[in-house]
């Protein structure tokens, strides 16, 4: 069982790498005296942890490399499993890393080794809608209404897709009365409004908005964000009056990270997560910071008085992913291909 790690003092500088790589066995040094991290990550964390590597390297002294993989938080997972070499993940929901757990590379107790249930920033989802908002879309309900077209990733892939998949059933639930083949029958409407199903949550962006496809996108708050800051006279973001508290969490990969020689690196890369400087940076890339009277600073970028349903509400992910997103659970049984 792990216990919770204090802040990790470790002299180290880093060189940010956008591609995948593979890290050196046993005592990692980089081959020069440094050393090598390799990040695995989901789709919308990119502009982030190129921020954020910058921002790590300017408080150490040794060279450390960090390599960058992302991908759909599911799909990115599995890689881990399946042999992709990760010193550290950070994924789109603490499901995802606990399939890790349970394939043996990841100690128990790993929710617990960092603050807020190791999740050091959050966000929420949103809709993002092309100027004028031409379809009038104020609310989950418009997203079943007939010529609508929407775009979200495929839950059995991307984590973001869960999230959307969740917030969407809690609305319809609140509507419905627990009437749970009521939301089942909503649910099924909307997917089939859904054009693409996007492998994960940045390919959907860019077939809304690269692409200009679909009406409304899905999307985690800080992808609605970064597309309107890149095309500002184009887009428009809507709140639901629904959404749900997504918590994206990181955890050290301890079986490559000690076959490595990365753990003490790996422990110091996350824990600067929590950092005052790191929690302002994740701010201005438009993830709600874990830390209380920084998100506050962030008060005029986000909603704060949003109703948010939380994932203890569908009774963790290990049940949520039973009741939903298991091979012939309510998504499958919903949505045809």
């Amino acid at each position: 069982m792990k216990k919770k790690i204090t802040a990790v003092m470790l002299s180290v500088s880093v060189a940010a790498a956008a591609l995948f790589t593979g890290c050196g066995g046993g005592d990692n040094d980089g081959g020069s005296g440094g050393i090598e991290l390799l990040n695995v990550s989901y789709d919308p964390t990119r502009e982030f942890y190129a921020a954020y590597n910058e921002l790590f390297s300017d408080q150490f002294d040794q060279d450390v490399t960090i390599t960058q993989s992302h991908g759909g938080s599911g799909s990115q997972a599995r890689s881990v499993i399946e042999g992709n070499e990760a010193d550290v993940v950070t994924l789109a929901l603490a499901h995802d890393i606990t399939a890790i757990e349970n394939a043996g590379l990841i100690d128990s107790g790993w929710i617990d080794e960092f603050e807020g249930s190791s999740s050091p920033y959050t966000s929420t989802i949103v809709f993002l809608v092309r100027k004028g908002n031409e379809k009038n879309i104020k609310d989950w309900d418009d997203l079943v209404k007939d010529g609508v077209e929407v775009i979200t990733p495929n839950p059995k892939t991307s984590g973001g897709a869960c999230w959307n998949f969740l917030a969407a059933w809690a609305y319809q639930q609140e509507q419905d009365g627990e009437d749970e083949e009521a939301t089942k029958e909503f649910m099924k409407k909307l997917y089939e409004n859904v054009l693409v199903l996007d492998s994960g949550a940045r390919g959907a962006t860019n077939t809304f908005v690269e692409n200009g496809q679909g009406d409304v996108l899905i999307a985690w708050e800080n992808e609605a964000y970064l597309s309107m800051e890149e095309y500002p006279d184009e887009y428009e973001i809507v709140t639901p009056s629904v959404s749900i508290l997504a918590q994206p969490s990181v955890a050290i990969v301890d079986s490559n990270a000690k076959a490595h020689g990365t753990e003490e690196a790996a422990k110091a890369y996350l824990e600067y997560l929590y950092s005052d400087e790191a929690q302002r940076l994740a701010g201005e890339n438009y993830y709600r910071p874990f830390n209380e009277e920084i998100l506050q600073e962030f008060s005029d970028q986000f909603d704060l008085d949003m109703n948010l349903v939380t994932i203890d509400d569908f009774g963790g992910w290990d049940a949520a992913f039973e009741t939903y997103f298991d091979d012939g659970a309510v998504f499958d049984q919903i949505y045809e291909e």
